[in-house]
């Protein structure tokens, strides 16, 4: 088994310690003095696959049974562990999309990539997923909304998608982490609460402002379910005690609602401020439906997006993601989900090359 290198992670290891960063794709983080920290003891969760009151809560929302729900170590492992579970011969994913929901199924069979359209916003097409799909297809693998072009894909589509990968025998996994930034009549019922083959990821970074937590779940039939904490078994066991008793707190209805206010307030703000940023440059870009990514083309005089944001680390000492890292070399993703004051510091350093490179 190999694995293809994280190229985003990489370029973040390479830059963000010393650099304003501008390409984080989740809101700031909380303050960790909203929460009791403290769990009852530093043992393992018991059961290892979460607390089933915990797992029963979050199940309603796919409207699936505690069972049907295995708590992880973010999305990150979701997705790794449902992918070793549920990956046989071949799998089909839609992108451009964050590298680790197609480079862990390259490693582990062969994968058919389905390219969003760009000339159309993104648009996904169902019927090239329909293409797509072989006899030994296992999974088809999809990430709405969108990261890294913030597209929410609509609910015919992603019940034709469903329903093509149902009839070849296939699972489709849909990563959600985005879903909470939107209201729930604005995206699509997720993947899990589909049908029979249907399974959904989530975590509590990217709309919660709780990254570090490093907590998440898989949700879908029971059997993908069992397979993927088999997988856990071998990777962290149980979810961190702290993270959970966190989690609880951040689930409880009053508390999230009153979290996902904060985050999507803040995502409405910031998201006029890049607005304006494009504007100002004439820069090209489809403006995202939900989430904190921009994914904007390079300016011109800039050759590719790997270039662009290493001048702007060098010029600017702001860290931007490059469209390669999504396989969109005349591309970059701007995060706009830190605190304003953040954002607009990073926006004028940026407004100040430029302007010199103009």
């Amino acid at each position: 088994m190999q694995i293809e290198p994280f190229a985003l992670e990489r370029w973040f290891a390479a830059h963000e310690a010393d650099n304003l960063m501008l390409a984080e794709s989740g809101v700031r983080p909380l303050d960790p003095t909203r929460f009791d920290l403290v769990p009852e003891d530093f043992g393992y969760v018991i059961p290892t696959d979460g607390d089933p009151g915990l797992r029963a809560h979050i199940g309603e929302r796919y409207d699936r049974d505690a069972d049907e729900v295995l708590l992880t170590c973010g999305a990150q492992e979701a997705n790794f562990v449902t992918f070793a579970a549920l990956m046989g011969e071949h799998a089909v994913v839609v992108t451009p999309t964050y590298q680790s929901l197609h480079a862990l199924p390259e490693a582990f069979g062969a994968v058919t990539r389905v390219e969003l359209d760009a000339g159309a916003d993104w648009r996904l097409d169902p019927e090239a997923v329909a293409e797509a799909i072989r006899p030994d297809t296992a999974l088809v693998v999809l990430n709405n909304p969108n990261n890294p072009t913030g597209r929410v894909h609509r609910p015919d589509r992603v019940r034709a998608v469903y329903e093509h990968a149902a009839d070849a025998g296939a699972y489709l996994l849909c990563d959600g982490v985005y879903r909470p930034f939107a209201g729930a009549d604005e995206v699509p019922p997720p993947a899990a609460s589909l049908g029979p083959y249907g399974v959904s990821t989530c975590s509590l970074s990217k709309a919660y402002g709780l990254a570090g937590l490093r907590f998440g779940w898989v949700a879908g039939p029971r059997e993908v379910v069992e397979a993927a904490a088999q997988w856990k078994d071998y990777t962290t066991i149980s979810p961190p005690a702290v993270s959970q008793r966190v989690a609880e707190q951040a689930l409880e209805p009053e508390t999230e609602a009153e979290i996902l206010a904060e985050s999507r307030d803040l995502a409405a703000r910031n998201h006029e401020l890049v607005r304006e940023f494009v504007d100002r440059h004439g820069l090209a870009w489809t403006e995202p439906e939900t989430g904190v990514n921009a994914f904007i083309e390079v300016p011109d005089g800039f050759f590719g997006g790997r270039s662009f944001c290493e001048r702007v680390v060098e010029e600017a000492g702001v860290v931007l993601a490059p469209g390669e890292a999504f396989d969109q070399p005349d591309r970059f993703r701007l995060g706009f989900g830190d605190e304003t004051a953040h954002l607009e510091e990073g926006l004028e350093r940026l407004d100040e090359l430029l302007e010199r490179h103009a």
